[in-house]
């Protein structure tokens, strides 16, 4: 037997999620049986998303069970194995994160990519990357940005959340597409950060009016908008969009946790006039992507034309107070914990 601990849902959050909504829990593994593997977690990620997978509704993966470990990408060092192909030492990615250790069959992900996974080896690269800039963050921004908002040299971008895991990779390979990019964030040092990796105009949304900033940084429009936040970034980004710009909708942050129907922008009636490709988008669609995006991202890294920030917190018990300060803005770059 051997003793790990997981992080369990006990109850559906109502707003902002809290302490009490999680659990820690104690468990014994039973030793792997023929075929099986036992994987100890060394990082595991905290995102957005999960917070829609809280509510009991459909959408486009299941809910969280409560009373049940929650699930969520993971990077772990297989430590013991009785399954071939799989060595003691290898590097995994998986959705079974939020728990130290696991047990499994690696073949019962056979027909399911993306849920577990031998990590290549990629060198002066920390594993925990492949949560981030080489991980679902990453590709979330190549596929969204470049596939939906198809930059053209030139061109204004504009992204919202430019200082998170997803924003921060998207403003960075607009500037390598050519184009001016316009990133807010919620702190001084944050817009410091996103100006250190190029951005050409870093706003802070919690001071001044966001809608005066950003047409000051952009008077001749946008062409591209990325939304990570939703709410009054949207609206801006109608007010200021060229005509024929397009939105690449990846999130809308600012909801998240709302316990009443927000109001749309009141400024919809404009998407016609201007003829706005408006596309949400979720990362899986773009999974035939993979191995191109590895290709070049594993590049851009390598020849420093992509950097990445971490905000790293340590333990188990510490995953729900990183996944609560993802909505608080205590993260810049991405939010992982060490396990």
């Amino acid at each position: 037997m051997t003793t790990s601990r997981e992080i369990r849902l006990m109850s559906r959050p109502e707003g902002m999620p809290v302490a009490d909504n999680f659990e820690v829990a104690t468990v014994d593994l039973a030793a792997p049986t023929a075929g099986q593997i036992r994987v100890r977690n060394r990082f595991m990620s905290v995102d957005p998303y999960m917070r829609g997978r809280m509510y009991d509704r459909p959408s486009y993966v299941p809910p969280f069970q409560i009373g049940q470990p929650l699930q969520g990408h993971a990077i772990g060092e297989i430590v013991e194995s009785h399954a071939d192909g799989y060595a003691v030492g290898d590097m995994v990615t998986s959705m079974l994160g939020w728990r130290e250790e696991f047990v499994v069959d690696p073949t019962v992900f056979a027909a399911m990519p993306g849920m577990f996974d031998k990590l290549p080896t990629l060198a002066g690269i920390s594993p925990s990357a492949f949560l981030g800039v080489l991980g679902m963050p990453g590709m979330t921004a190549y596929a969204g940005l470049l596939q939906i908002g198809a930059p053209k040299p030139g061109e204004t971008v504009f992204v919202s959340g430019g200082a998170g895991a997803v924003g921060s990779v998207v403003a960075q390979i607009a500037k390598l597409k050519g184009c001016t990019v316009i990133a807010t964030a919620g702190s001084a040092e944050k817009c410091d950060w996103l100006r250190s990796v190029g951005v050409d105009h870093a706003i802070n949304y919690k001071t001044g009016n966001l809608l005066d900033a950003v047409r000051s940084a952009a008077p001749k429009g946008i062409d591209v908008y990325f939304d990570n936040v939703g709410g009054e970034h949207l609206e801006v980004a109608i007010e200021l969009a060229n005509p024929f710009a397009r939105f690449a909708e990846c999130g809308m942050i600012a909801q998240y946790n709302a316990t009443e129907v927000v109001p749309g922008p009141r400024n919809m009636i404009l998407v016609v006039g201007k003829r706005l490709k408006i596309q949400g988008f979720i990362v899986s669609d773009f999974a035939s992507l993979r191995d191109q995006f590895m290709t070049e991202m594993g590049g851009w890294i390598a020849e420093g034309r992509i950097k990445s920030e971490e905000t790293v917190m340590e333990g188990i018990d510490q995953a729900p107070a990183a996944f609560m300060g993802l909505f608080t803005g205590g993260n810049t770059g991405k939010m992982v914990v060490k396990l």
